[in-house]
Order: structure tokens, then C-alpha cells, then sequence
């Protein structure tokens, strides 16, 4: 079986990952089988990546567009390639095929850890230059962050359905819906609204 993963570290509203769908699927990958996650590549735990790691066979493949991709740890990529070991799967990251169908030989595995370095420490990098911007920014009096919302800011179309969810015709989930606001929106407007009473 040929299983495919994509990520993103934001969501999808944020970044796209159908260009990573799109190459996972002509490299064999289908809907099916291509796990989709938004998280950093920094976070072990990702839940798409550890059902995919549950489920792979030996003989299977896992494909991703790039080591990054997959992992920015390198601790994490090296356990990755343990159980690749274990398993007696292909890892296919990029254009580097990494066949642990066989013995693995030490210059592949070598190269493979040297990329996860690489991938690792461009992400330190990125994190150093925005807490750096973040810093001078500061420096120079500007406001870090997203504007705070206030109850002016709500839109007319949360009063409109909020005495219905305040009566309990509906819950926070179909007052999301109506409004066409995503839950954690609802939930900040309610707190906003609520705590003003």
C-alpha cells in the first residue's frame, strides 16, 4: 500500500497543502491513503502522522513531498527511520528514496539523518528571525499580535441569532453554523457579549 503525508503548520485557510496532495497523488497516493495534518513539524505527537505509523505494513510506502514535511525533528526522523527499519517499508521524501523493504545501507541512512539536521535547523532559524522582527517591533512601540476585539467588532449577523441561542432554541454549534462563524469566533463574541452584562 502506498500512503502519503501532508502538512501544513497552519490551517487551511492559512496555508494550501493541495500542491503537496497533488504530488502524493501522482507518485501513487490516494485520497484514502493520504493523511492530512496541521501542525509544526516541531510537535512529536501529531496525530495524523502517528495513525499513519500505526498502520503501515511491511512492503507499504510512505510518501511526503519533503523530509520538513514529515518531521523538523531530527530525533523524531531518526526514530522514523528505526521503524521504517522495523517495519520493512519505503520511505520516499522529496526525490530521496529510502528502501527499508532491505538492509539499509549506512550512506542512505547517513544522508537522510543529514537532511533532517538541515530541516531542523532551518526551522530554528525561522523561529530566531520572527522572535528577532518581534523584538524590533517592539522596540519601536508597535502593538505584537492580533487587534483585541471588542463588542463593536461583532458583526451584525451574531445579534441577530444570539436571543435565539440566550432562549436555548439553539447551542453554540448551529449558532456557529448560522452565523457562519467558526466555533472558537462564537465563543469569543459570547464571552465579549456575556461579560458585559
Amino acid at each position: 500500500m502506498i500512503y502519503g503525508y501532508a502538512r501544513c503548520s497552519t490551517n487551511e485557510k492559512e496555508q494550501d497543502i493541495n500542491r503537496q496532495v497533488r504530488e502524493l497523488k501522482q507518485q501513487g497516493a490516494t485520497d484514502k491513503t493520504i493523511y492530512l495534518e496541521y501542525e509544526s513539524g516541531t510537535k512529536i505527537n501529531r496525530a495524523e502522522l502517528m495513525k499513519l505509523l500505526a498502520v503501515v505494513k511491511p512492503g507499504d510506502t510512505i510518501l511526503a513531498t519533503e523530509v520538513s514535511r514529515i518531521t523538523r525533528s531530527t530525533k523524531q526522523l531518526c526514530d522514523i527511520i528505526e521503524l521504517a527499519k522495523e517495519r520493512h517499508i519505503k520511505l520516499v521524501l522529496g526525490s530521496f528514496v529510502v528502501d527499508c523493504s532491505k538492509e539499509l545501507d549506512p550512506m542512505t541512512e547517513g544522508m537522510l539523518k543529514m537532511m533532517g539536521v538541515f530541516a531542523e535547523l532551518e526551522r530554528n532559524m525561522i523561529s530566531q528571525r520572527v522572535k528577532s522582527g518581534m523584538e524590533n517591533a517592539k522596540a519601536k512601540g508597535k502593538t505584537i499580535g492580533r487587534p483585541t476585539t471588542t463588542v463593536d467588532d461583532i458583526p451584525a449577523i451574531f445579534y441577530k441569532h444570539y436571543p435565539k441561542y440566550k432562549k436555548g432554541e439553539i447551542n453554540k454549534k448551529e449558532f456557529s453554523r448560522l452565523c457562519a462563524l467558526s466555533y472558537p469566533t462564537i465563543y469569543k463574541y459570547l464571552h465579549l457579549v456575556e461579560g458585559q452584562v
